[in-house]
């Protein structure tokens, strides 16, 4: 383990979100969400993401019929929602000083477009939070992440609709007036890039309820309408809460050529960039040439005015918060290539790297390499928000999880971390762990794909005694943030 120096208010936390985590779908006047419809499964759970990418209008009007959370994973969570106080108190033994969450749009507007938010789920958030200061947590809240009010996909256009990004604006100024003095930094929409991978987890787009027109158009202009609507925020609280910071966050998959074929290495380049545009729009203040180009071929014209063109130029981010994961190799020609998944991406397979259950290879030294082209590209502090190991866990009959290979997969990639801080000077403001405890997964709605340092009894149909067990990587986190300090 690396003993490198590192500075004494370094955030070492953990990460989750309100949908994969709290369950309580239908509680204490919440709304439905568009995650509480992103079914499970069970007969392609690690590779198929179809049922989060390509939802349709009919899917949506079966799970709205189905009451049930035997296959909607994101319904029943793991019951974080009647259980905080003591998972809270489990993370806050680790040592941590940061907790990555979300608030649930949903919970406080169960509409999207009430007149008044819901009391209950103000005052739900508001005991969560005074938990965490007293264990003087820091927590980063992210207020979008994947969890829109289901409504405004059925009675409006999503977030195709200049309606719903103004609401969203208008439930982020309520959180935000309610917990500017507990949370200290904000993240406005979680994975700000992943809209084009997908639509409808990210921006509640569904492509047959837009027949007739270019799907394309739809995606940049609800991305532009994220973009803007993240500038509001920024705005908002600079002026207001000028000791608050807000970030941007992209989804970070470090892309390497294939072989040393210049086409190879143009097809890596092309791959990383179309994400650094996006937090090129978010740290600089304009779209780049190369994204207006490129949307040009696509047939995309976007609707602006100057006055959001304005608040776009002036409401740049603080830091730059990303997920990082894994890596792939991209190739100009892959016919006759192994191919591999990589978060919700899929590249050519890297025969120098090993591969987890779910196809994901595991990559320590690209987190460092995305660490400093993100911070030479930027020169603004990093914020390491997601990074983990999804894995089959195994309780043993004395209910031990003995996770040597999470233990491995975190440990070698904060020591790449802590080379990159020491040795390549980048500016890191703290690394979060994808999940302090075990959630539903995002990109497979299953729950046999097990991240986190605490194990919970539930399987991918939601039954189980939903008891906490402690991992060997609970301990060994523990250890290291002990020794860090």
């Amino acid at each position: 383990m690396s003993k490198l120096e590192i500075k004494k208010d370094f955030l070492w936390g953990v990460s989750s979100s309100a949908n994969q985590i709290e369950g309580a779908w239908n509680e204490d006047g919440k709304g439905m969400s568009i995650a509480d419809c992103e079914k499970f499964n069970p007969s392609s759970s690690k590779t198929d993401y179809k049922s989060v990418n390509k939802m349709t209008t009919t899917q949506i009007k079966d799970a709205i019929k189905d009451s049930s959370s035997k296959l909607w994973g994101k319904r029943h969570g793991i019951d974080f929602y009647h259980q905080y106080p003591k998972d809270i108190k489990l993370l806050a033994s680790l040592g941590i000083k940061a907790c990555r969450l979300s608030i649930a749009w949903s919970r406080i507007f169960p509409n999207g477009d009430d007149l008044e938010p819901n009391l209950a789920g103000l005052e739900y958030y508001d005991h969560l939070f005074q938990e965490l200061r007293k264990y003087n947590i820091q927590p980063i809240v992210t207020l979008s992440h994947y969890e829109m009010p289901l409504n405004l996909l059925l009675n409006y256009d999503a977030w195709y609709d200049k309606r719903v990004a103004d609401y969203f604006v208008k439930f982020s100024k309520t959180v935000i007036d309610r917990y500017h003095s507990v949370v200290k930094y904000w993240i406005p929409i979680n994975e700000i890039d992943s809209i084009l991978r997908h639509p409808y987890s990210s921006a509640g787009l569904i492509e047959d309820r837009f027949k007739g027109k270019n799907f394309n158009t739809i995606l940049y202009q609800a991305m532009y309408y994220q973009f803007i609507a993240s500038s509001e925020i920024i705005e908002y609280i600079h002026t207001n809460y000028p000791d608050n910071k807000v970030g941007s966050m992209i989804t970070s998959t470090m892309v390497y050529p294939y072989s040393s074929d210049p086409r190879d290495v143009l097809k890596a380049e092309q791959i990383m960039n179309e994400t650094l545009e996006f937090s090129d729009i978010q740290l600089r203040g304009h779209y780049p040439k190369s994204l207006i180009l490129r949307m040009k071929k696509l047939g995309v014209e976007l609707r602006t005015t100057s006055e959001e063109l304005r608040l776009l130029k002036n409401n740049t981010a603080d830091f730059i918060g990303f997920s990082y994961y894994s890596s792939i190799c991209a190739a100009a020609d892959t016919h006759g290539l192994k191919l591999t998944n990589a978060n919700r991406i899929t590249g050519v397979f890297n025969p120098h790297l090993e591969t987890t259950e779910w196809g994901w290879q595991i990559d320590p030294i690209g987190l460092r390499l995305t660490m400093n082209k993100l911070y030479s590209r930027y020169q603004k502090p990093l914020f390491i928000l997601e990074n983990g190991l999804g894995a089959r866990d195994d309780l043993t009959k004395d209910k031990r999880i003995h996770d040597k290979y999470r233990i491995d997969y975190l440990q070698k990639h904060i020591d790449q971390m802590m080379i990159g801080i020491k040795e390549d000077g980048v500016e890191v403001l703290g690394y979060c762990i994808w999940g302090g405890i075990y959630m539903v997964s995002a990109s497979t709605t299953q729950m046999s794909k097990r991240y986190g340092l605490i194990y919970v009894d539930v399987d991918d149909f939601g039954d189980g005694s939903y008891k906490r067990y402690l991992k060997d990587s609970y301990y060994w986190y523990k250890d290291f943030i002990s020794e860090s300090e």
